[in-house]
């Protein structure tokens, strides 16, 4: 694919909620399947295209939960909103993204109100280096897909498993459309997952099957820092646990639940 013919956006809007995800979507464990990160992204960008519509005070996205139900080709997809919870400080909200009426994702998220608490705001988590200071990562090397092909990633590999690191991208999350710094971070979140490989994705398959992010902090940019451990267990399981970071500092905390199979 020549420069020119590159997608310039991961998704293009087709009305409705509908979106169809363009090749820079195709994911890394199966080329013809979305890799899921980039749809959960979106996802947040239409939560908070419903919240804009029908309040004048949007409230915080703090805790994301996303249960991923199964693979979605690249191809098109639909996001419905419900608001689960109404009120005036505090909401709790349900998305789902289908594909040709089957749910491939569904997101619960709460939301809460701004308070001023600048005088006592602290965290004890620790920083990770600049970006500036953790070397280039080729992350194709590692992963093939148009997604990954797509990102810009410095990483600091220590061990198996663990790792630090910064991701960002250049590409527009939905072609033509106004999108938020936290949606476009958000559409980086599942990248944690392959950032501390633990085994050789050629031989041990580990995806996961949810993810969950919280926020102390709504992140500043969009590049996204990753503090990440990956363990698997001996039956099966593994958890990816990261500290998400932006340029400031630490904003939160992700966890991805792990299905591990020998191939």
């Amino acid at each position: 694919m020549s420069e020119s013919e590159k997608p310039s956006a991961y998704f293009i809007p087709l009305g409705g909620e509908r979106y169809q995800a363009t090749q820079a979507v195709s994911g890394a464990w199966d080329e013809t399947e979305q890799h899921i990160s980039s749809p959960l992204g979106l996802m947040v960008h239409t939560v908070e295209k419903a919240a804009a519509s029908r309040r004048d005070d949007p409230l915080q996205l703090c805790r994301l939960s996303f249960d991923i139900l199964g693979t979605v080709p690249v191809g098109e997809v639909h996001v419905d909103v419900e608001v689960l919870r109404p009120g005036r400080t505090i909401e709790l909200v349900e998305a789902r993204m289908s594909h040709r009426g089957r749910t491939i994702v569904i997101l619960r998220a709460w939301a809460l109100a701004e308070f001023a608490t600048e005088a006592i705001q602290g965290s004890s988590l620790p920083g990770i280096p600049r970006r500036d200071d953790v070397p280039p990562w080729d992350a194709t090397s590692v992963w093939p897909g148009g997604f990954i092909a797509s990102l810009t990633s410095n990483r600091d590999h220590h061990e198996p498993g663990r790792a630090r690191g910064w991701t960002s991208s250049s590409l527009r999350l939905v072609d033509g459309e106004e999108v938020s710094s936290f949606a476009k971070f958000c559409a980086l979140l599942d990248v944690a997952n392959g950032v501390a490989v633990r085994a050789d994705p050629a031989e041990v398959a580990f995806p996961n099957v949810d993810l969950t992010a919280s926020f102390f902090r709504i992140p500043q940019g969009e590049q996204v820092g990753y503090d990440t451990h990956v363990s698997f267990g001996p039956t099966g399981l593994g958890l990816t646990h990261s500290i998400l970071h932006d340029a400031v500092g630490p904003v939160g905390s992700l966890t991805q639940q792990l299905t591990v199979r020998m191939s």
